[in-house]
């Protein structure tokens, strides 16, 4: 990127990352939005500020050939929110890209495969955490954001926080789930959050401020998975879709 450029580029890219934070997005939109924005960028050696509809379609012609629709799509949104928030423009290409509809049904882990994956899950840590994601039907994210204030034992239920859309919700307490957080809490006996980082060992875990790391989390089950020889799609599946006892 010539210099005269990334000047001029650094500073709308900056501009972006601010009007992302405010906009009160999830963590994991405002980077998708702003790695979409880097990647046009370099496409464009900083130029990205008078697109034409004939470069866009250049552009993403590249971009589906060589990335999935997911990226492509988070690349779309993501320039859409700089034309709007940062150059203050219409979008120009209105139409431009329409990804195939597609429709998965989720693998669900059965209750005896989740007792089989539990069972060769070594780490206490991390046996607890995919119980606890099973039993409640919860995504990763949801259940790293786990704090103590939010298991509600007298009513039965669990707030869940920041779930996706950005809204709140409750699901029911298993007795067994709660007993089970119970104990694993008086091992560690952070006063905030239920799942803290093992960084530190054991002592380091009482004081952590930050929760487990959510890619040890998806490797460890990645191996469980395979040890177990369960046949679904991927382990990050199996944490992210909803997998209640029944």
């Amino acid at each position: 990127m010539k210099a005269s450029n990334g000047k001029g580029f650094e500073r709308s890219y900056a501009l972006h990352l601010q009007h992302l934070k405010l906009k009160g997005l999830q963590p994991k939109t405002i980077d998708a939005y702003a790695r979409a924005i880097r990647r046009i960028g370099e496409y464009f050696d900083g130029r990205i500020d008078a697109l034409t509809e004939q470069q866009l379609t250049d552009y993403f012609t590249e971009l589906v050939a060589s990335h999935s629709w997911s990226t492509v799509k988070l690349d779309l949104y993501g320039l859409k929110f700089y034309y709007a928030h940062v150059l203050k423009k219409p979008w120009v290409a209105p139409g431009l890209i329409k990804p195939p509809k597609s429709q998965r049904l989720p693998d669900i882990v059965t209750v005896e495969e989740a007792r089989r994956l539990f069972a060769a899950t070594r780490v206490v840590s991390y046996r607890v955490f995919y119980f606890t994601l099973y039993s409640l039907g919860l995504r990763l994210g949801e259940g790293l954001r786990l704090q103590v204030g939010d298991i509600d034992a007298a009513r039965g239920r669990v707030h869940i926080r920041d779930a996706k859309g950005n809204r709140d919700r409750f699901v029911p307490l298993p007795h067994a789930t709660h007993q089970l957080l119970r104990r694993f809490w008086q091992v560690h006996r952070n006063p905030v959050l239920l799942f803290p980082n093992r960084h530190g060992g054991l002592k380091g875990a009482a004081s952590a401020t930050t929760p487990m790391d959510a890619g040890g989390v998806q490797a460890t089950l990645h191996k469980v998975v395979e040890a177990c020889g369960l046949k679904k799609r991927s382990p990050r599946t199996a944490c992210a879709m909803p997998m209640r006892l029944t």
